[in-house]
């Protein structure tokens, strides 16, 4: 009946292992809101379940704190592949990692495997990909209305779906203003991320961000990722940034076709076993 969990974190933005082959319960939707609901449970910014293997490799499931599931994320797949190299299923320093959005290659920096380079593989800026209603076109500097304010919006997809908003100054309080109105808005049929943006000089900006499904987060990797692709393809900074957000920094880089690659640290926090009476509730659910 014992549960075991492992807590990592990337900048601030904190995830919890559950690995199916060393635990006896399924997540679902239930489960996964009751792990991470900072009051009531463990607390956490999403579930990592894995490593699931397969003939091609190693995947993961991403989970949000409301018990949806991602489609990538850049510091999850930072923090899982740590995970998978301090539970030895891994020991290259390079290898694939696979997310609902495809692989990830995985480099690791240093010898305990803190500093990863990772792929989050190809931006676009289609509305189709991202998705974005209307016509079949580049979503670039259009207005939208969020809470009867109108803003210039530049939508990607990072395997998930985000809007960037170029701005002179940003906050939490702004962002988190923005983004419960746009992460629900009607131009985006599977809600978006939000990132308002504030271009330092050409190789730093700072961002900050709201994530459906989990709210304000320190930081993102997949946010960075859109940020620093926006603002390249709008000329305001070098195809190598260093995004700056409240949890911390990444270096992003984008190359001619707009395939991404990031760097940037993971901490090991803590192996955490659930009581039996917190797991029994979970089975429960």
């Amino acid at each position: 009946m014992r549960i075991k969990l492992e807590r990592y974190h990337g900048l601030g933005n904190d995830y919890v292992v559950f690995d199916p082959n060393q635990n006896e319960l399924n997540l679902k939707p239930e489960i996964v809101r009751m792990i991470c609901d900072r009051n009531e449970g463990l607390g956490a910014d999403g579930i990592l379940e894995g490593p699931i293997i397969k003939e091609d490799g190693m995947h993961v499931i991403i989970w949000n704190p409301d018990g949806s599931q991602s489609e990538t994320s850049g510091n999850g797949v930072r923090i899982f592949a740590k995970y998978l190299r301090d539970g030895n299923y891994i020991q290259k320093k390079n290898f694939t990692l696979f997310t609902e959005n495809g692989p990830h290659e995985v480099t690791f920096l240093n010898e305990d495997g803190t500093r990863l380079r990772i792929s989050m593989g190809k931006i676009s800026f289609f509305s189709e990909d991202i998705p974005v209603t209307g016509e079949a076109r580049e979503v670039i500097n259009e207005d939208m209305v969020f809470g009867r304010t109108l803003y210039p919006v530049t939508c990607v997809s990072v395997g998930n779906p985000h809007c960037v908003i170029p701005m002179k100054e940003i906050s939490k309080a702004l962002v988190c203003k923005i983004g419960t109105y746009a992460e629900c808005a009607k131009y985006f049929p599977n809600r978006i991320n939000t990132q308002i943006m504030q271009v330092i000089d050409k190789e730093n900006i700072n961002i900050e961000i709201f994530e459906r499904g989990a709210g304000y987060t320190l930081a993102s990797g997949t946010g960075a990722a859109a940020a620093a692709a926006v603002a390249h393809k709008l000329g305001m900074t070098n195809s190598k940034v260093i995004v700056h957000m409240p949890g911390g920094s990444l270096q992003v880089e984008v190359e001619d076709d707009f395939s991404v690659f990031m760097t940037g640290d993971v901490f090991y926090v803590a192996k955490i076993t659930l009581s039996n009476e917190f797991a029994l509730k979970l089975h429960s659910l």
